[in-house]
């Protein structure tokens, strides 16, 4: 069986490492199963730091397309391109697609034209929001999926409510919490926290990338003065990239030395810093997932979350784009004054293994129909 694995961002290489392993360690014990790593974008994409195949102890894509283009329809049709003549060149007998990015849709969209099976990765997620373009990602996706591959029930829900056939949804847990698992021994200290002189829950960690709220300048600045006014004495260090580092610099200026911006860091010293924090503050799905995983008080700067169970279950909270709701539990936070979560079912680091078990059983029962 021959595999290809799809990715279209950073975040997607942390759940697609597992997948890898589990799939190698398949091949070694003598199963007929290899695999292919495409990734759309460039080999120079910015966003890849040099270390982060060596944190996640997993090889470099064996394809780049080297799709760049900010324009959604623009980059779906030249995702779609690219990958068609991919298909064409390379016998393949499943792709596996991550996420919801348009990179994502044009894949799944090519693979079912080419007529091979398609797996969808964290299958069910929603936002319950047309008008968001992820959505629209989303519902593709899983419309057109072979086999859905979901994290928790309430995305079991969703694609079953939607009209999937129960035979294609499997339920297999968080893969996120695959590689947290199998790297959190190896979580590096950064050296910032010493440059500060921080120790181990004596600070909040703030990300931020999410397009709507870097746009509403004049609401972030609020919310990011909320945030700083109710932190105490917590330094919140903010480890931002490019565009929302220059807009929360612009907008805080030198007034404060409680948000502090930093570099961007690898994967395993970022990992140390959310896991060891007080609190984390972010509009990143995968983020507050960790946070639960970790059990560390979690603000989510958005209105919904793809994995209602950080929630429900865990140490997350939506505050959405309410500053005055922010400041509030930004000041729970640094008090210690947060409800007590619990991991969710299925996050136990084998979602990987549950994969590559089904996609085994597939080929063999298609054999055995040949």
């Amino acid at each position: 069986m021959n595999i290809c694995i799809v990715v279209g961002a950073r975040p997607n290489f942390m759940k697609v490492a597992p997948i890898i392993r589990a799939i190698m360690k398949a091949a070694t014990e003598g199963a007929s199963i290899g695999y292919q790593l495409v990734f759309t974008g460039k080999e120079d994409d910015p966003t890849l730091e040099p270390s982060l195949f060596d944190n996640l102890m997993m090889p470099r894509p064996d394809v780049y397309l080297g799709i760049d283009c900010e324009n959604l329809n623009e980059l779906t049709g030249m995702v779609m391109g690219g990958f068609e003549h991919y298909l064409q060149e390379n016998k393949t007998d499943v792709v596996i697609v991550v996420d919801d990015l348009a990179s994502t849709m044009a894949a799944a969209i090519v693979t079912k034209k080419q007529g091979i099976t398609l797996a969808h990765l964290v299958a069910g997620t929603r936002s319950f929001d047309i008008d968001m373009p992820k959505e629209i990602n989303r519902l593709v996706i899983d419309g057109l999926s072979d086999l859905l591959f979901t994290a928790g029930m309430a995305s079991n829900s969703s694609v079953t409510r939607e009209g999937a056939e129960q035979s294609k949804v499997y339920l297999v847990g968080n893969i996120l919490m695959d590689t947290l698992r199998f790297n959190r021994n190896r979580f590096e200290r950064p050296a910032i926290l010493d440059q500060f002189g921080l120790q181990d829950k004596q600070y909040l960690v703030f990300t931020l990338n999410r397009k709507a709220l870097l746009a509403n300048e004049e609401n972030l600045k609020k919310m990011l003065q909320s945030m700083i006014d109710k932190a105490g004495n917590r330094i919140i260090l903010a480890p931002l990239r490019g565009y929302a580092s220059s807009i929360v610099a612009k907008l805080t200026g030198s007034t404060t030395n409680v948000l502090r911006l930093i570099d961007p860091l690898d994967y395993l010293q970022f990992s140390y810093l959310t896991a060891n924090a007080c609190g984390v503050i972010t509009d990143s799905g995968n983020v507050a997932e960790e946070a639960t995983f970790n059990n560390v008080p979690c603000i989510t700067l958005n209105n919904y979350t793809e994995h209602i169970e950080t929630v429900k279950e865990g140490s997350n909270v939506l505050v959405g784009e309410n500053a005055e709701l922010l400041g509030k539990y930004v000041e729970d936070m640094v008090n210690g004054h947060w409800k007590k979560g619990v991991v969710p079912d299925r996050w136990d680091g084998r979602s990987a293994e549950r994969i590559v078990q089904i996609l085994l059983q597939q080929s063999t029962n298609a054999q055995n129909k040949d």
